[in-house]
């Protein structure tokens, strides 16, 4: 019942934070802050979707609320046309940038600072072994290629 209980009040917690401190809830941070870290700060929709977690119709109302914000902009892969990118605009970059520093302090004193010295190793590690049984084929969240 713990894991349960932090399962479903962290990522809670998280997004009342960059709720109040940022104007952007915990998806769409993700959001932005996958495009951070891709090569151009573009990726198609569809792996966007993946690697947030997201389905595409939620992925498309968020990245319609970022564009309206001027943080992202879509357009049609060069490569392929039935695909559309999300590309992080200059104004999404300086969001991101804002916004990490606070939203990483909240995880910190969430879930690193009540941790033992050798407990985020632990917890790395256990947190993997769950990944491995949940997804046996393929790579951990947020460490998708690109």
């Amino acid at each position: 019942m713990t894991l349960l209980s932090v399962l479903i009040r962290l990522p809670g917690s998280l997004d009342a934070q960059l709720q109040r401190d940022a104007g952007i809830n915990l998806f769409e941070y993700t959001l932005l802050a996958g495009l951070s870290d891709a090569p151009e700060r573009r990726l198609r929709m569809s792996l966007l979707a993946e690697i947030s977690e997201g389905s595409l119709p939620r992925l498309s109302q968020a990245v319609g609320r970022l564009e309206k914000r001027g943080w992202v902009r879509r357009s049609p892969d060069p490569d392929d046309g039935r695909y559309t990118l999300a590309i992080l605009t200059d104004e999404g970059l300086e969001k991101v940038v804002a916004t990490a520093p606070s939203h990483v302090a909240e995880v910190r004193r969430l879930v690193l600072d009540p941790l033992t010295k050798a407990q985020p190793r632990q917890l790395h590690d256990i947190c993997g072994r769950i990944m491995r049984t949940i997804d046996p084929d393929g790579p951990f969240p947020g460490t998708r290629p690109y």
